[in-house]
């Protein structure tokens, strides 16, 4: 009977570890702009001009140079707006950003192509290789608690700037 206890206590223990609150609160400054560096792998959040939070992230599997076209595996850059949030990301969590613009869509219409869609700022949920291994398909992702944190920070219609 001990050892049946033991084991039910131990099994209830594991089975909290993976209730990690995937809603935080946040009552800190506003996140008035994102910055993403996609050279040095990082994403700032600032307050004006003061940054908040830094976080690593990988990107789209083809890093170098701005999204053309879907299916490109790059990263956009320019300047957008978040624009939308999953809480049922099969991602973790997600927040969207507003690509593509319609420079953007003249870009990939000039050479025939589609534009695509569907850029988030969003979690692994294990689906990523170690970091530092660019793996999204355009995507700037983190880990399922850093984008916890994110998606507490920032509201919708916070401007991104993505920089090379």
């Amino acid at each position: 009977m001990v050892k049946r206890r033991a084991v039910l206590a131990g099994a209830g223990a594991v089975a909290l570890v993976g209730c990690a609150p995937r809603f935080r609160r946040y009552d800190g400054p506003e996140v008035t702009r994102i910055v993403v560096q996609k050279s040095a792998r990082r994403l700032h959040l600032l307050h004006n001009e003061t940054v908040l939070k830094t976080y690593a992230v990988d990107l789209g599997f083809e890093p170098r140079g701005d999204k053309v076209f879907e299916g490109d595996g790059r990263t956009p850059e320019g300047s957008y707006f978040i624009d939308r949030r999953n809480p049922e990301s099969e991602y973790y969590l997600s927040i969207g950003i507003s690509y593509p613009n319609k420079q953007d869509i003249a870009e990939a219409q000039a050479i025939g192509k589609e534009p695509g869609g569907d850029i988030f700022i969003h979690g692994a949920s294990g689906r990523a290789g170690p970091r530092g291994t660019d793996w999204t398909y355009g995507c700037i992702a983190v880990t399922n608690r850093e984008i916890s944190e994110i998606y507490s920070m920032v509201r919708d219609g916070t401007q991104i700037d993505i920089h090379p």
